[in-house]
């Protein structure tokens, strides 16, 4: 059964759930796992390709726009829309609905920064995931 895990910034953080998606995504990369992140829409799938190459220095996440790229060679995908599933075991959503598709993963992240409409959205999703069964967990993030 597919594991649910809310990563949640501190309330002194001044990061956003955007660069905790790298983090989240360079970690899982550097573990093994295969990322899909997904995001709401064209625009934020692009600022997410724009930060996994800006976000560290001297860091570098090998990953590809869908529906372009190429699944099979890319460990880390930002999707927008397209329906992801595949080889890849780990979905990062920073997107505002729940992918229809997330069952299909072995751990969904639901990164939480300090956005109060963005929190809103996130126990909306908590309870979707309680309610149907799924293991949860959080985890506070200190950065």
């Amino acid at each position: 059964m597919t594991r649910v895990e809310f990563y949640i910034l501190s309330a002194d953080s001044t990061q956003d759930r955007f660069f905790l998606g790298c983090r989240i995504a360079e970690k899982a990369w550097k573990s093994g796992h295969r990322v899909v992140i997904q995001t709401s829409s064209r625009e934020e799938a692009q600022h997410m390709n724009q930060l996994l190459w800006t976000f560290r220095e001297q860091s570098f996440i090998p990953h590809d726009l869908l529906p372009d790229a190429d699944p099979e060679s890319n460990p880390v995908l930002v999707n927008w829309g397209e329906d992801a599933r595949g080889e890849h075991d780990v979905l990062i959503n920073l997107a505002g609905e729940i992918p229809a598709f997330f069952s299909s993963f072995e751990r969904v992240i639901e990164p939480v920064d300090n956005d109060e409409r963005q929190k809103t959205t996130s126990r909306e999703h908590y309870r979707f995931y309680r309610d149907r069964g799924y293991p949860l967990t959080n985890q506070e993030i200190k950065a």
